[in-house]
């Protein structure tokens, strides 16, 4: 086209960067393809056969039409929308995203979310996910990871029944003597240790518990039951504590708790869908971030 339009091979060559022959060869093979000549050549001047006149109005409307619908998908793509695939922890869920969901889902009625819990480490990219949310230290050294959610401390909680039967420990090595519910990570196998700290003190309690779970939902249910005591986060027992359903203890020993990192590969360009649950996640959080000073208190 640019030949036909310039009438030389020099100047299309210029226009596009690359040489004479170049141009020249290309179109023989195109001619050649085609079986017809499309330009007269002259030492002079290059001029349009009567084929070329038709194939050029042909092309000229198919490229105009490719060039529309490059220009479509262009804004297409730059729309948040499309089918959003989560890989996470049921507390990441409950913490991090059950908060905000209507929100989220109102402000982008283009985005269909699909959230998959997963308590184990699962490869989301082979699996077809978008991203996950774990806790920071399982992400691996290859993915972008993107801290979420309230700030989180430890916390040690049980039912009111429960302590009356057997006591407040004031001291995290009197957890010994208690019922305490363990939560064991996947795949490790491992059962989680309770840690704890105040000033420059540390304790860490490893224990074989009688009562083990793989779910942070059916730990906590566990506790709400009574069948001892809880190793959780904050983020969604607040209202069991307001309530008094469940009460806490060892306040002064909580250390702060790891946060939820949201996390993608970081070779993978950040789609418009992924861009809008980031931004959305770090413009909501700082302000739903748990007032927690009316739950941190010993017994």
């Amino acid at each position: 086209m640019l030949v036909a339009e310039l009438g030389s091979f020099s100047a299309a060559a210029r226009r596009l960067g690359v040489s004479p022959s170049a141009v020249s060869q290309a179109v023989r093979h195109l001619e050649h393809r085609l079986g017809a000549a499309l330009l007269h050549r002259t030492t002079r001047s290059v001029s349009l056969t009567e084929v070329g006149v038709r194939y050029l109005a042909s092309a000229s409307s198919a490229l105009e039409a490719l060039q529309a619908a490059n220009e479509a998908v262009g804004e297409l793509s730059q729309r948040p929308r499309g089918r959003l695939r989560l890989n996470v922890l049921r507390g990441a869920y409950l913490i991090v995203l059950q908060p905000l969901l209507g929100r989220f889902m109102a402000a982008y009625p283009d985005i269909a979310l699909e959230v998959f819990i997963d308590s184990g480490v699962s490869d989301v990219v082979r699996e077809g996910f978008d991203a996950g949310i774990r806790f920071g230290h399982v992400v691996a050294q290859d993915m972008v990871g993107i801290d979420v959610g309230p700030r989180l401390t430890a916390q040690v909680l049980g039912t009111p029944a429960y302590f009356r039967r057997h006591g407040t420990p004031r001291h995290p090595r009197d957890l010994k003597a208690h019922a305490c519910i363990g939560f064991r990570h996947q795949p490790s196998g491992v059962v989680e240790p309770w840690e704890f700290q105040r000033g420059g003190e540390r304790y860490e309690l490893r224990f074989e518990p009688r009562l083990v779970f793989n779910d942070s939902a059916a730990l906590l249910q566990a506790a709400l039951d009574g069948f001892g005591l809880t190793y959780t986060v904050n983020g969604y027992i607040e209202r069991f504590l307001e309530e008094g359903s469940l009460v806490r203890v060892l306040a002064s020993w909580s250390p702060p708790h790891e946060s939820f990192r949201l996390f993608y590969p970081s070779r993978r360009r950040v789609s418009p869908k992924l861009r809008a649950l980031i931004d959305f996640l770090r413009d909501t959080h700082p302000t739903a971030r748990p007032n927690l000073s009316t739950t941190m208190r010993d017994p």
